[in-house]
């Protein structure tokens, strides 16, 4: 843990007293270099002239949506499948969706939905869905790296002072669900930076707030003495590169800005919602924070290459269709003005928005008016990056158990992500521990429907 050192005291053996310190340890961040303090350039984009480099913005809604309550409704099917909510038509001849997603039926055409989603575990976890691998003998995401981790590895930082994989994830008690993507045998290097985390956390403990780290005059004038002096100090040549990086992260208003929402008109606020970090329903998983959607469209402007986070319970194996209506129209208030605000600002070419979950809900409704997990088929949300919206792609069989028409694996899903920021999975590999390249997925084939 590194510190930045006050002024020298004798009342201890290092000569520096413990209340001047201002601790910079816990930051995961990720691929950065040693970049020169305050640098953060101006990245910002121009209106309609979209980025400088291809984001990813992924949502898992923790807990497991119900495919055939949100974007598969069986109309047709026996009561006891098909459940209470009616279905809507949408801005696309042809295509259907529940009735509390009314934003994004009539912004159809900016989305692409996958009905035919399979290959997940029954595992509650968002594992699979920010690495393309369920928890497997290995360990978590059976040790391979999550998307935002091979980002971070392959392209690195756009802006030396900006991680380039970020994590808005709440913590939970039920920790497989509170996995914004970790780095798997990559390491920690590659691992998200986490903004409720300790480095944020000491940052406000120790008086650095927002108003601070824009007097950049006076940052530059203190941190140059003590870069100075820090390197003098045989101590600070000893610290890992994994702390240098928390160093040159806190010394840049880059980062923190993004995060400032209060920069944002209130009226644009109040089209995402608002919403709280407190668990949805009080229950163990993502909350109905609609503020992390906005945020999320902030740091991708600001550079950051990958932004994870959770939204939502949705683990009903009782309540299905009394909890769902609130859920479902928060889910569809954020969802929509995310995607609308990408393609008011022309960034709908270069970030793409992914919304899914670790497995479906059973076809029938259970004695409790709930679905009970179902991982043979599952559905997907999916929205810019250049990708062929305003259409579905596959269809399950006519209860909604299994995939009928073109079968799409998570794999393929992730496959289709990284040929969006670039990447060539038939190609690109990354070296394990053992200086042996592997390749970042077993399924390296696109979904062609998309691209």
């Amino acid at each position: 843990m590194l510190s930045i050192l006050g002024r020298p005291v004798d009342s201890h053996c290092d000569r520096y007293a413990r209340r001047h310190f201002l601790k910079l340890g816990g930051l995961a961040l990720g691929g950065l270099s040693l970049p020169q303090i305050l640098r953060a350039q101006e990245i910002s984009p121009v209106p309609g002239q979209g980025l400088s480099h291809k984001a990813v913005i992924m949502i898992f809604l923790s807990g497991g949506p119900s495919h055939q309550d949100m974007v598969d409704l069986k109309m047709d099917a026996p009561k006891e499948i098909r459940g209470s909510f009616q279905a809507i038509q949408t801005n696309v001849p042809g295509i259907d969706i529940c009735e509390h997603l009314p934003r994004v039926a009539q912004m159809m055409d900016k989305f692409a939905i996958i009905r035919s989603l399979y290959g997940s575990p029954d595992q509650h976890a968002s594992d699979m869905c920010v690495s393309g691998y369920p928890i497997g003998p290995k360990g978590r995401q059976d040790n391979h790296p999550s998307l935002g981790s091979v980002v971070s590895r392959l392209q690195g930082p756009v802006d030396q002072a900006v991680p380039p994989f970020v994590g808005l994830t709440i913590k939970t008690r039920h920790a497989p669900y509170s996995n914004p993507g970790l780095p798997g045998f990559l390491g920690q290097a590659h691992a998200p930076f986490q903004p409720d985390g300790e480095g944020m956390e000491n940052m406000r403990l120790n008086g650095i707030h927002l108003d601070h780290l824009r007097d950049r005059q006076r940052l530059l004038s203190g941190f140059d003495s003590f870069r100075r002096e820090a390197e003098r100090n045989p101590v600070f040549h000893g610290v890992d590169s994994f702390t240098r990086k928390a160093f040159d992260v806190l010394t840049s208003s880059r980062l923190v800005e993004a995060l400032d929402l209060s920069q944002e008109d209130s009226a644009l606020r109040d089209r995402y919602g608002r919403g709280t970090a407190d668990p949805a329903f009080g229950e163990d998983a993502g909350p109905h924070w609609m503020d992390q959607f906005l945020m999320a469209r902030r740091l991708v402007e600001a550079g950051v290459r990958c932004v994870t986070l959770s939204f939502g319970s949705w683990d009903r194996h009782g309540g299905n269709f009394e909890r769902l209506p609130e859920q479902l129209s928060k889910l569809d208030l954020g969802l929509s003005a995310l995607v609308d605000d990408l393609h008011r600002r022309g960034l709908e070419r270069d970030v793409s928005v992914i919304a899914w979950g670790e497995f479906g809900r059973t076809p029938r409704i259970n004695p409790g008016g709930g679905r009970d997990h179902w991982p043979q088929a599952s559905c997907a949300l999916l929205a810019g990056g250049g990708m062929k919206v305003g259409q579905v792609i596959g269809s399950t069989n006519r209860l909604g158990e299994v995939p009928q028409d073109r079968p799409i694996h998570y794999q393929e899903v992730f496959a289709t992500l990284y040929r969006q920021l670039g990447i060539d999975v038939a190609t690109a590999t990354i070296l394990d521990p053992n200086g042996r390249p592997q390749y970042l997925l077993d399924r390296r084939e696109p979904v062609r429907e998309l691209i």
